[in-house]
């Protein structure tokens, strides 16, 4: 039996895995405004990378680092990473944020879209938060022939891969969706057959998509 297709929409290629990117990712800022910030937070490994090319004087500052892959970019630059939530989305990262730093000056290097609305959320419980919009992403566009093949398995790695995904192609029902954590979860159409990964690291994606190679194309 023919092992079913695996794609991964990251930017990144991996083995073992048919790339498709489906974003593209530019700088939109010139400088970071550290005034009046004491602690950086970064939400992605692109802001931490983005944040390197436009000043990496963002390394002497001590760094909130959300989800494994942005707290190994900080520490492969040279970064100091002081906390490291255990969960990595939305309202469950903010609490952590309001427990943890509600005395700290907090700057949130970030992209120009996020899924969930951080600043809002702390400035209710009182936690002073800056935001500086580093970077922004757009959508790769694909002919109709390119579109994944019957029983894939398509691995999205953030909201944004889903979004940019339904710009390109419709969704069949033999695909599987290997989801890298919840707020991905929340961008998915309805109807859409999915799992979720073990850990919010591509790697373990991947994983689990060749757990799913064997099964018979719906």
């Amino acid at each position: 039996m023919k092992k079913r297709d695996i794609y991964l929409l990251s930017p990144s290629p991996a083995e073992g895995t048919i790339s498709l990117p489906m974003i593209s990712f530019s700088i939109v800022s010139e400088s970071l405004d550290f005034e009046g910030c004491d602690t950086l937070m970064f939400t992605s490994k692109q802001a931490v990378i983005s944040a390197e090319k436009i000043d990496p004087n963002w390394k002497k500052y001590p760094t909130v680092a959300v989800g494994p892959a942005t707290k190994k970019q900080i520490e492969a630059l040279g970064g100091r990473v002081i906390y490291y939530p255990s969960t990595f989305y939305g309202k469950n990262l903010s609490r952590d944020i309001v427990r943890y730093f509600k005395e700290k000056k907090l700057l949130y290097l970030r992209p120009q879209q996020v899924s969930f609305d951080t600043k809002r959320y702390l400035e209710n419980a009182g936690v002073v938060l800056q935001e500086q919009v580093i970077y922004e992403t757009s959508c790769l566009t694909y002919p109709q022939e390119e579109a994944p093949s019957k029983g894939a398995i398509i691995i999205f790695t953030s909201p944004s891969t889903v979004e940019c995904f339904f710009k390109n192609f419709k969704w069949d029902e033999s695909y599987t969706a290997v989801l890298i954590g919840d707020a991905t979860k929340g961008a998915l159409r309805h109807g859409m057959n999915y799992v979720v990964a073990d850990k919010a690291l591509i790697k373990s994606c991947i994983e689990k998509a060749k757990s799913l190679q064997q099964e018979p194309i719906a």
